[in-house]
């Protein structure tokens, strides 16, 4: 078995010691070759100094000093702190990025596996029968009678491998693009967690808003309800008119009509929120809590940094790179190929003979291949591989100008909401003295009921302001954070 194995092992030594040389020599065309490919540069983008809406805008603690992470802690509501610690796991959106972002991996660990020679290793055997054919042997002048008859085996066993050189960078800038292709994957992570976190927000403020809006209603309904036993009274005593006794009962109708719409509009975001965290809605159901109204006063980050946080942009500029990429891929074609190839097999018609050093056969060879015409596909592939990158540059720059817009647009609006709330507060509050106001002077018999009617409706109508307003105040400020990219520190 020795002697077998030592058979076995020689050829492979000296195959070893012809592909060091082949490689050595391979290597010093590899120093002295060149990528083909474009050095890759991030495009030149509108980085604007400041921030147009952002006059007067003070950085507030804790809000100042918070990296990216778990922003909703910033709204004080323990609920949505556990709802959104859930996204990260049920979330089928977020899964799916999650195993885009897996499959990215595997593309780059494949791209990688190319730079390195591939083994194999073959083995067959065959068993035939039938009449063997009888053989001359013309230098001798002797000759074999025909042969018996009967079966024959024949194994066969063979390794072989091969490699590829990177001469031209064309395997490398696979690798480049596979792994700009993965931060592409991990950014659109960062997005899809991002959106479904800012979506849970919004559906949960939605919920928490219409849960306010209910008690108020349920409030507005009571206080109607005995308006409207006071106006039965009067008109009972003939104080009051028919037409008295019927508008007060249209205001209650109408009023616990839109409560009926509020239990809708509610489970709708019940049901929403469900779907976020990967659950049916059969299966989760929110109950009414208090309302936290607080709205973190969040600095906006600097322009230069908003680049680094936005998933959208950095995805945008990864992409960039991928096209890149693709232009030294393409104008490899322009140049030879190499390929180095080995094997060492052996063939007999007994399993044992195999390890025979008389039935080993072994061979290194190289290869070159060059296309000498293929009527400008080559150029054309490499102009189509250039307009891809210009396009992906132009796409990256729009996608800053309307992260930008983005950020002013939200800015703009947090300012006229904070404005707006102090007014809206001054309105409700005085709307609500008039009303009591009014319905004093009814019953005095001072006023007619339409003055009541139209009293309750103002009023009303600025309580609902009121409490849709502070809720446009969280909605934007989640906004507002998803604009930024998720966070609003300087540090990345």
């Amino acid at each position: 078995m020795t002697m077998h194995t030592t058979a076995l092992f020689s050829p492979l030594r000296a195959l070893a010691r012809c592909a060091k040389c082949i490689s050595l020599a391979t290597l010093a065309v590899l120093v002295a070759g060149c990528a083909v490919g474009p050095a890759y540069e991030r495009p030149a983008a509108v980085q604007p100094a400041v921030y147009k809406e952002a006059e007067g805008w003070l950085p507030a603690a804790p809000a100042d000093t918070l990296a990216r992470g778990p922003w909703w802690q910033l709204f004080g509501d323990p609920v949505l702190d556990q709802l959104a610690d859930g996204i990260e796991v049920s979330n089928q959106n977020v899964a799916a990025a999650i195993a885009s972002y897996a499959q990215a991996r595997a593309l780059v660990r494949e791209q990688r596996a190319a730079l390195f020679p591939s083994i194999d290793l073959s083995g067959s055997g065959v068993r035939s029968s039938g009449q063997r054919s009888s053989a001359t042997t013309g230098t001798s002048g002797t000759s074999a009678g025909s042969g018996g008859s009967g079966p024959s085996n024949q194994y066969r066993l063979n390794i072989g491998g091969s490699w590829e050189p990177d001469i031209w960078g064309r395997l490398r800038a696979g690798v480049a693009g596979a792994n700009a292709g993965l931060d592409v994957s991990a950014a659109e992570l960062a997005a899809a967690r991002l959106s479904a976190q800012g979506e849970l927000a919004v559906n949960y403020f939605s919920l928490r808003q219409t849960d306010a809006q209910q008690v108020l209603l349920d409030a507005t309904i009571a206080g109607y309800q005995r308006v409207l036993q006071i106006t039965q009274n009067r008109f009972e005593a003939g104080i009051a008119a028919h037409a008295d006794l019927l508008q007060a009962q249209t205001q209650l109708a109408n009023t616990q009509a839109d409560a009926v719409a509020l239990v809708r509009q509610r489970a709708t975001f019940d049901h929403a929120i469900a779907v976020l965290l990967g659950k049916a809605p059969l299966d989760f159901s929110l109950d009414r809590a208090p309302w936290m109204v607080a709205v973190p006063d969040i600095p906006p980050g600097l322009p230069s940094t908003l680049l680094q946080r936005r998933p959208d942009i950095a995805a945008a500029e990864r992409r960039v790179a991928v096209a890149n990429e693709q232009i030294g891929i393409a104008r490899s074609a322009y140049f030879p190929s190499l390929n180095l190839t080995g094997s060492y097999g052996a063939g007999a018609s007994g399993v044992a003979a195999l390890f025979n050093a008389s039935s080993s056969v072994w061979a290194i060879g190289v290869s070159a291949a060059q296309n000498l015409f293929n009527a400008g596909a080559t150029g054309a592939r490499v102009d189509a591989a250039r307009a891809a990158h210009a396009q992906a540059v132009a796409q990256y720059r729009q996608t800053v100008l309307v992260a930008f817009a983005d950020v002013e647009n939200q800015l703009a609006a947090t300012r006229a909401l904070t404005q707006q709330q102090a007014l809206r507060r001054i309105a409700s509050s005085s709307a609500d003295q008039v009303e009591a106001q009014m319905l004093n002077r009814y019953r005095a018999g001072q006023v007619g009921y339409t003055d009541v009617v139209t009293a309750q409706v103002t009023a009303l109508n600025a309580r609902r302001a009121l409490v849709q307003l502070q809720a446009d105040r969280q909605t934007t400020a989640v906004a507002l954070i998803q604009s930024l990219g998720g966070g609003w520190s300087a540090q990345p």
